[in-house]
């Protein structure tokens, strides 16, 4: 499966081995169209620190987009 996702500025907390760890919510769909919502803790760039697409990279985990209604809720199925 491949998904398409964007950045959005809803910022939750997820209960990873008991401790609470910030996760950014992004937003997308799948190849087929189905929306999902994707929480994630952590993200970096495969490449050198001197590769100068670094900057490139941080100005644009900067940008949002306006979370859909449904991003504030994560769905009960999908807590481990």
């Amino acid at each position: 499966m491949k998904i398409t996702i964007e950045n959005t500025s809803v910022i939750t907390q997820l209960v990873v081995n008991g401790i609470d760890v910030p996760a950014r919510v992004w937003q997308g769909e799948t190849d087929s169209g189905v929306p999902v919502q994707v929480f994630i803790t952590r993200i970096a760039p495969e490449i050198p620190k001197t590769d100068p697409r670094n900057e490139e990279f941080a100005r644009e985990l900067q940008e949002t987009a306006a979370p859909r209604p449904t991003i504030a809720v994560i769905p009960l199925r999908m807590i481990l």
